[in-house]
């Protein structure tokens, strides 16, 4: 059985100080939710769905990266977006193609309840080191 490693990075804030960033097990990282705060302030970027999809993706990239592994090399997506926020995907759709413009992650997409903190999208994924 492999072991796991809790992993954090001071470059993107933390939800929640008992939950770690991101877990390396064997030769993969499986992140955990990341939502759109601002690396700068610890706050969300803004209370714009968009906006905050865009900064929980950049949040994503700098996890994966500072892991040892990158955005190309995202197997699996989970993206929770507040119900209503993206009725009809076109955002999340953008900026899903913007960071993997070839050959995507799996992806799934439920739609929940209100995060607390207006919180609009959390997104997760698994990716190889």
């Amino acid at each position: 059985m492999s072991s796991k490693t809790s992993f954090n990075t001071a470059k993107v804030p933390r939800l929640n100080p008992f939950i770690p960033q991101a877990v390396v097990s064997g030769n993969l990282i499986f992140v955990s939710g990341m939502a759109g705060m601002n690396p700068e302030t610890g706050k969300l970027i803004s209370d714009n769905y968009e906006e905050q999809a865009w900064q929980a993706f950049r949040n994503l990239q700098t996890i994966t990266e500072e892991a040892g592994s990158s955005l190309d090399k995202i197997v699996k997506t989970t993206v929770f977006m507040v119900s209503g926020a993206d009725p009809d995907f076109s955002i999340i759709n953008k900026v899903y193609s913007h960071f993997f413009p070839d050959n995507p992650p799996a992806r799934s997409a439920p739609q929940v309840m209100p995060f607390p903190g207006n919180i609009l999208i959390s997104v997760e994924c698994i990716a190889v080191i």
